[in-house]
Order: structure tokens, then sequence, then C-alpha cells
């Protein structure tokens, strides 16, 4: 079972009505086959089954060729099976997430990328935070800086809240829009946990009004 045989499938689901739609919303910055997200789950899951892919090891080659596709749902396709391979992710598998987050940008992939493989990698092989992602927060490309603010997010208790919020000050003068939307995002989802903390930080601190705006919603 290759690539070819997914291509095939979800050739056959070309909905070109749909498609354009789907590449007005995400700005018309990809293409699209014009395959919804319920139907390309069945797509997946057949394609799971048939090919029994998931019981292999991790498949770096399928992700890549994935990527390299020009319809953005191949790109999904790829996430999905990210997703759901995250117990088999190692350090090593680190680099191919930074490539994947700095190639075909957009938040519609690099937010997963951030909380899922990112997240679970640093946190089996926290090494990677000082080797990489302290870098991310501080660097060049919009999409890293998001993740290294983003990466966290799922972690409630496990939070290293020093961290986050030495993050969130690096960039909190960053007129980006994804940027002052992560760091409310980010906020927003640790005062589930410590309210009280994030109560505290965002008033000492001068932050945009869009990223006190998101932060502040369960406080």
């Amino acid at each position: 079972m290759t690539l070819d045989t997914l291509k095939g499938k979800f050739e056959s689901h070309r909905n070109m009505e749909q498609a354009g739609p789907m590449q007005k919303y995400m700005r018309d910055l990809f293409p699209f086959l014009g395959i919804k997200t319920p139907q390309r789950n069945e797509i997946m899951k057949a394609y799971y089954r048939e090919s029994g892919i998931l019981k292999d090891g991790f498949q770096t080659e399928f992700i890549i060729s994935l990527w390299n596709e020009p319809e953005r749902e191949y790109q999904y396709a790829a996430m999905d099976y990210i997703g759901r391979s995250l117990k088999k992710l190692t350090k090593k598998d680190f680099s191919l997430m930074e490539r994947l987050i700095t190639t075909k940008s957009w938040w519609d992939t690099v937010d997963m990328l951030a909380q899922k493989p990112v997240g679970h990698i640093a946190e089996y092989h926290p090494g990677v935070i000082a080797e990489k992602i302290d870098g991310w927060s501080a660097g060049d490309n919009l999409w890293l800086r998001r993740t290294a603010i983003l990466f966290q997010l799922k972690y409630k208790e496990k939070t290293n809240e020093a961290l986050l919020y030495e993050y969130i000050v690096r960039n909190a003068g960053s007129n980006e829009f994804f940027i002052q939307k992560a760091i409310g995002w980010a906020l927003r989802e640790y005062s589930k946990t410590n309210p009280d903390s994030v109560r505290a930080f965002i008033d000492a601190h001068t932050l945009s009004n869009l990223s006190v705006r998101e932060g502040s919603k369960y406080l």
C-alpha cells in the first residue's frame, strides 16, 4: 500500500465546488481537492485499515511525500498520521517537525504541530527546549516563535510556568497578529490550571489588547 493508493482515494473524491470556498477560507494560500474534514477522516480510516501503516514504525518519508503534494488535504493527512503516531516519536523526529512548521506554514498546520508532536517530544525529551525551542522563541521565523509559545498548551499542571512567561515576555512587543493571538491563547489555556498566576502576570506586564482579551476570557 503506497502513497499512490491514498492519492487515488483522495482524487476519487475531488470536489471543485467545495474546493473554491475551502481555498478562499485559507486566503488562497493553497489549492484544495475539496474534501471536507468528515469525509477526509473516513478516507483516512479506510486507508489505515487497508494498509496497516499504523502498525509499522514511524514513516518519515510518507509524511514528507504528503507534505510535498500541492493540495492542502495531503498536509492534513500527514497531520492525521502524526497525531495517531505520537507514541512512536523520538528526539530524532524533532528536526522533521521543524521542517514541517517552516514549510507551507499557516495556522492550520502549525498549531497542531506545536501542541501535539512538538509538545510530546519536548515533554519526553526536554533537552530539545534548550537546544531548539529556546532559540525559536526569539528567532526570525514567525511560526517557530508561535510554536515556542504554544508547545506547552496541553501541559496543564506540567507547564513550566517560568518558561512560558519568559517566552511571552520575549514576544510581548510583537505587532504580529499570530504572536499576539498565541500569547492570549497560551495564557487562557494556562488560566484553567493556575488562574491566580495568569491574572498576576497580565497585571504585571504590558501586553497587546488582543493578548489580554484572549488571556482573560476565563478569569
